[in-house]
């Protein structure tokens, strides 16, 4: 009763079929290697700001480096050199910085949750706490000012 189509769909758009496509799951590394890459940007500007937190944020940032490293298939981060902080302390800008770095490293979870990415969400979860209690230590000393 029907008659088989036998040309192209006009809604086929031409030579698609010739650029290559990415899987679900490389689509995913790079989200997850951008989220922790910017955290890691983050972190370094935190490091530069807060001497006194100093070494955990080191850690923190050598773990961040190693892990973009590992998704990016070998190739580290671009890192921004960390000068040395005068004033210290914790500041507006040291507060806006921590909670910026706890959305980036909330969105990191998220995309390694989605990958099963066990390693990468304990990182990312790590980094959300150390975050938010930064800023619940901070804010209370902000707002006495």
């Amino acid at each position: 009763m029907y008659e088989p189509i036998r040309t192209k769909s006009v809604h086929t758009m031409a030579g698609t079929a010739d650029f290559p496509h990415r899987s679900r799951e490389e689509e995913l590394d790079i989200q997850l290697a951008g989220h922790l890459a910017a955290l890691l940007a983050v972190t370094d500007e935190l490091r530069a700001l807060e001497p006194s937190t100093s070494a955990e944020l080191d850690v923190a940032a050598e773990r961040l480096a190693d892990r973009v490293t590992r998704l990016r298939g070998g190739r580290p981060p671009v890192r921004a050199a960390v000068a040395s902080a005068t004033g210290g302390g914790r500041g507006p800008l040291s507060v806006g910085l921590h909670q910026r770095a706890h959305a980036l490293a909330g969105r990191a979870l998220v995309v390694a949750a989605s990958r099963a990415d066990t390693a990468g969400a304990i990182l990312a979860a790590e980094r959300m706490d150390a975050h938010a209690a930064a800023v619940a230590v901070a804010e209370p000393a902000l707002t006495a000012r």
